[in-house]
């Protein structure tokens, strides 16, 4: 392969992924192609989502495992109610999105403080095989949420002969 095949098939690769990830990651995407994050990290420079003040970037992470007969997919969203957690499912894709709510509230004889806050998260990931969408299941449990695909066909591997 040429250099410039590999050079345009590496690129189209990072397209692709591009596309799938949230706002924030191809944000750290970008900016870790100007400036590396492990030099900032020596720098003691925080990560780029906690830069921005106000701004709380929240992103579940995500374990995607590859089954044979199932891709098993768990996101880390503590704190986030049940209700307040939207699944959705193509046979190549899983995305979690859910949003967040925090009201505290502190009343004295002289002093009042309410702090509110919101937030909304969403992630996209690409599943590594095609999925059944209509046979998947989720649980969420301790803000662990465990989805469950099982794959459309199981597909072993067979030796070919040469004719």
């Amino acid at each position: 392969m040429s250099k410039d095949k590999a050079l345009e098939k590496k690129a189209e690769a990072k397209s692709a992924a591009m596309q799938i990830a949230s706002p924030w990651e191809q944000m750290e995407r970008l900016m870790d192609e100007f400036v590396p994050a492990r030099w900032m990290q020596r720098l003691g420079v925080p990560d780029w989502g906690e830069r921005f003040v106000g701004i709380q970037a929240q992103v579940p992470h995500v374990d995607v495992i590859d089954r044979d007969d199932e891709v098993l997919v768990k996101a880390e969203i503590a704190g986030v109610r049940k209700e307040d957690v939207e699944l959705s499912v193509t046979d190549t894709t899983l995305t979690v999105a859910g949003k967040t709510q925090h009201e505290e509230k502190e009343a004295r004889e002289n002093f009042y403080r309410r702090e509110i806050r919101r937030g909304e998260f969403s992630r996209t990931v690409a599943l590594p095989a095609a999925v059944d969408t209509e046979k998947a299941s989720a649980k969420f449990e301790d803000g662990m949420l465990m989805v469950s695909l099982p794959k459309v066909t199981k597909t072993a591997r067979k030796r070919l002969e040469i004719a």
